[in-house]
């Protein structure tokens, strides 16, 4: 994964007041914290940042380019969106530094096609992962070819890139490939029986 370089400023006045303040100048309020540090206040360019994640992903490693300081490693922790307008509200950052371990949570892409009537239900998305913090993989690749109907796929089926190591629970059901017509029939019964429900 590619690292990002972002210039950002630090903000000196905090609470909604100035966040709203920092928000209509076209940036983003943001907290970068760890490593016993004191945690530091800053503002993120609303463009490049929203920019970064879109096209590196939520565990894009970002290089701050700390107006007045020194440059520094971060992590993006947690994005907090408006519910409704969907604009990024706040940014939490994790301090990281070139070698160290970090924990995050890795999308898992499915490849190839299951056996003849055989229905691919992915259960989870995403597993945790330890790995460094300049080498987090972008997905993680699952193949399900030829899988027959009744094969499961766990989270220590997953095959990991050297380095990285499965963090999630390795019993966690990430695929399981049922029978399509089988659960098609059992569809067609309760929505009859909820029809009758219905007249009645």
């Amino acid at each position: 994964m590619s690292e990002v370089r972002i210039a950002v400023e630090q903000r000196t006045e905090f609470g909604k007041g100035a966040a709203r303040r920092t928000r209509r100048a076209g940036k983003i309020p943001a907290v970068l914290y760890g490593h016993g540090a004191d945690p530091k206040h800053l503002s993120l360019p609303s463009v490049e940042f929203a920019r970064a994640i879109r096209e590196n992903g939520h565990n894009a490693v970002l290089t701050l380019d700390v107006s007045g300081s020194d440059s520094e490693l971060a992590l993006t922790k947690t994005i907090t969106t408006h519910p409704i307008k969907n604009y990024i509200e706040h940014v939490d950052l994790l301090l990281v530094k070139r070698g160290e371990k970090v924990t995050v949570a890795v999308p898992v892409v499915l490849s190839g096609e299951a056996g003849p009537g055989g229905l691919v239900s992915q259960e989870i998305t995403d597993v945790e992962i330890e790995t460094e913090a300049l080498h987090i993989p972008e997905q993680l690749e699952l193949s399900i070819a030829g899988a027959e109907i009744g094969t499961q796929f766990h989270a220590s089926d997953i095959q990991l890139p050297a380095g990285v190591t499965l963090q999630s629970d390795p019993e966690a059901l990430v695929v399981n490939v049922t029978e399509a017509a089988a659960s098609m029939a059992e569809e067609a019964p309760a929505e009859a029986a909820e029809g009758e429900t219905e007249e009645a």
